[in-house]
């Protein structure tokens, strides 16, 4: 399939105006104190001398978080007495990842504008979601940099346990970081994806996962136009939380490629009904609408991967404005009757 006509428009990216007209709810009423945790420091001064007495100190001061880091993320067995593999497996990742502890500390030296990020946008979950049991602490921590955990709307190293929001350190040092930018860190993370490891993404990541905890996803085998508009309820319910937020931030495109969507949403959605592939239930194809990649290659290098994602939001969007609902209410309708009910047609 190859549209020349698209290409040659699109690459253009021109910057566009739109209105957002977002009815932002006061929840100055509400309260909100997290907790913040540096699991990283905690665990970087572990006295490998005696690491014993170290682990049991830390699996009583993080009895859930202990088992999930290990098991989960380092990918060893939880907290046993005189478990030898796991203290070779600690003292191994302590010495190796010593050095992105020094950066991580540099760059984190003051957490507390993202922590009263992720508080403010508590007060939203609460306001829109009142009977969902918020986290009450923030953990950050150090894990591998293959450990990336996959969400609905994106993957990310930030991950929702039973009792914190678990922030991964080492995947939000900046992009031109020489651990993504070297040869090493762009075969685990090509730039496409290595762009969103800034800090100003930790709220961002940590909100799509309660999203994901909130309306656990349940459109995998479906064709991609439900994927499509599943995952556009999901931007549209994070713009309510995070109303302050840049649209850039909630959706992963950098400003430059929003602001090209916006210009030529007419054309992009010309593209699926040309290319009729709204129906498909082709994961490869599905893949290369709503999966991380480095362009949609029907719409030219300049267009942003993951294009299933803006055009989602436009649909639910448009759904929106014809129906006062809740969140809640709007998760919960089905993806075929938001479709056919928004009269999408952009012009």
């Amino acid at each position: 399939m190859k549209y020349i006509y698209l290409y040659i428009l699109l690459s253009t990216l021109f910057v566009c105006c739109y209105s957002n007209n977002k009815k932002v709810p006061n929840v100055s009423h509400i309260s909100i104190h997290l907790t913040v945790q540096h699991f990283e420091q905690d665990f970087f001064s572990i006295d490998t001398n005696h690491i014993v007495e170290s682990i049991h100190t830390l699996h009583k001061k993080y009895p859930q978080f202990w088992k999930d880091f290990t098991e989960n993320i380092l990918g060893i067995d939880a907290y046993q007495p005189n478990n030898t593999e796991e203290e070779k497996a600690i003292r191994s990742f302590i010495k190796s990842y010593q050095s992105i502890k020094e950066s991580t500390d540099k760059v984190f030296k003051d957490f507390n504008d993202i922590q009263k990020q992720i508080e403010e946008s508590f007060k939203y979950i609460h306001y829109y979601f009142p009977t969902y049991s918020l986290p009450k602490k923030i953990i950050t921590f150090i894990g591998p940099l293959d450990a990336f955990f996959h969400g609905t709307l994106d993957d990310y190293g930030d991950v929702l346990t039973q009792d914190a929001i678990a922030i991964g350190l080492q995947l939000h040092l900046g992009k031109v970081n020489m651990l993504y930018t070297s040869p090493q860190g762009q075969a685990l993370y090509p730039a496409y994806i290595s762009k969103r490891f800034e800090p100003a993404y930790i709220p961002v990541n940590c909100i799509k996962n309660i999203i994901d905890d909130l309306y656990p996803d349940k459109t995998s085998a479906k064709p991609l136009i439900d994927q499509i508009i599943d995952r556009g309820k999901r931007l549209y319910t994070l713009d309510q939380i995070m109303p302050y937020t840049p649209d850039s931030l909630k959706i992963g495109y950098t400003q430059t490629q929003l602001e090209g969507c916006y210009a030529h949403e007419s054309l992009i959605w010309s593209m699926f009904l040309r290319s009729d592939v709204l129906y498909t239930i082709e994961p490869s194809i599905i893949k290369n609408y709503i999966g991380n990649s480095p362009n949609t290659s029907e719409l030219g290098n300049d267009a942003p991967g993951n294009i299933g994602l803006f055009v989602g939001w436009q649909i639910v969007k448009k759904y929106m404005q014809g129906n006062s609902i809740t969140l809640d209410s709007l998760l919960k309708t089905d993806t075929r009757i938001i479709f056919e009910q928004s009269h999408y047609k952009p012009k």
